[in-house]
Formats: structure tokens, C-alpha cells, sequence
């Protein structure tokens, strides 16, 4: 029997955002990414921009939130000090209530391939379930990531007719603020999942097959996934 569901944690750098769409489309199955944060918007009433600041894989978004931020005001979130914004209405609860209905509607109507936001630890147990974890040594996911950001503002500034420029003016992306984004991003899905679930989404205990993709072509981390969930 196939795996209808897969469940892809990607550590920043780590080619989640290619290999997950490549999977869905080897396995002929819907990619459920942002399809999460509309439904979540749509179901509480809160505008998309709400539902992605508080999402599991927003580098911004209820991790770092979590994590704490020195300017906001302090409230307790269960038995943590955190910080949130002032003009926070909706709890950050009710957005991962939400976030795991639509990851058990997936699991339950037809399968996808769920990129993120703890998936491997919200179905944990449940069958046709291959949970893959995307990883690789900090140094060469940082080299991952520069590429693809060099690579990105490439491809912008040659639409516009122009040249690719950093964000401080230099070509490509400096590499401290690689280094800020990557330890951003670590930081937030690492609190996100310890928080709500109790749980090192760096677990491999939690998935199936775990891959380092700073070394292994996305190509080829497809055809391991696309065989074990056919072997599942």
C-alpha cells in the first residue's frame, strides 16, 4: 500500500520549498502549503496576512514570537512568558487548532504532501503516513540558502531590466543576512513545535527517513521519498 500522506520537515536551507511540490507531483498528490493559512484564515475570520504571522513556518510568525521580543508587551501563554503584539486578537492557540483540523482533513480526504507546521507530530500514528525530515550540517545549509537567494534576486533583477542587488546594496545576499535568516528560521519552527507539542522537530525519531539535502540533490531526495512511500 502507498503513502497518500506525506509529512515534510525542512530545516531552512534544506530544499523544502523544491523537493515538496516535486514529491506531490511524482505521487500525483495535492501540495498542501499555503492552502493551510487561507483555510485558517477563512475558518477564524482573520485576514491571510494574520493567519501567516502566526504560522508554524513563518519566520516571523509565533515562533519568534516565542521566543520573545524585548519591545512587547509580556502575557503568560500557557505556563511561558512570552511576548505578543498589542493588537493581537486572536489567540495563538486557536490558529494551531485550526492549523492541525486542516492537517487532519488532508489525512482524511484524498492525502497531500504537508510541508511544515509539525505535520509528522500532528498524525503521528495514523497509517498511509510517511514522515520525511530535510536537513543538512548548518555551514552547507547556509551555502544552500545564499545560492538560492543569489539565485532568486538573479531572476527578479532580470525581469525588471535590472541588476541584483542585496539589501545593502552589495550583489547577492550578504552573508550575515543569511545568517540572520537561517537562524531565524531555526529559531521559530524549533519553538513552534517545543511549545504546542513538546517536541525537537530535529528529532529523528519523529519521521520515517530523514535526508541531509545539502548533499544529495533535490532529484534524488524525490526518488528516496517517492520509494518509501511506495514501500510504506
Amino acid at each position: 500500500m502507498s503513502a497518500r500522506v506525506v509529512t515534510i520537515s525542512a530545516a531552512f536551507g534544506a530544499r523544502g520549498d523544491a523537493v515538496g511540490p516535486a514529491v506531490a507531483e511524482r505521487l500525483a498528490l495535492p501540495f498542501v502549503d499555503r492552502a493551510i493559512p487561507v483555510q485558517v484564515a477563512g475558518e477564524i475570520g482573520c485576514t491571510l496576512e494574520e493567519a501567516l504571522a502566526h504560522d508554524g513556518r513563518a519566520e516571523r510568525g509565533i515562533g519568534r514570537i516565542l521566543a520573545g521580543a524585548a519591545r512587547l508587551p509580556n502575557v503568560a501563554l500557557g505556563a511561558m512568558d512570552v511576548y505578543l503584539p498589542e493588537q493581537a486578537i486572536i489567540r495563538p492557540e486557536e490558529f494551531v487548532e485550526h492549523t492541525e483540523r486542516a492537517i487532519h482533513r488532508t489525512a482524511e480526504q484524498g492525502g497531500g504532501v504537508l510541508l511544515g507546521r509539525a505535520a509528522a507530530v500532528v498524525l503521528a500514528g495514523y497509517p498511509g503516513v510517511l514522515h520525511v525530515r530535510l536537513d543538512g550540517p548548518r555551514e552547507r545549509r547556509l551555502a544552500v540558502a545564499a545560492y538560492e537567494l543569489a539565485k532568486a534576486a538573479e531572476a527578479g533583477a532580470a525581469e525588471r531590466g535590472g541588476r541584483a542587488r542585496g539589501p545593502r546594496g552589495a550583489t547577492g545576499t550578504p552573508d550575515r543576512d543569511v545568517e540572520r535568516m537561517l537562524d531565524d528560521n531555526d529559531r521559530a519552527r524549533t519553538a513552534y513545535v517545543k511549545h504546542f507539542y513538546g517536541a525537537d522537530p530535529a528529532d529523528p525519531r519523529l519521521y520515517h527517513l530523514v535526508i541531509d539535502t545539502t548533499r544529495l540533490p533535490a532529484s534524488a531526495a524525490v526518488d528516496l521519498i517517492a520509494a518509501a512511500a511506495s514501500a510504506l
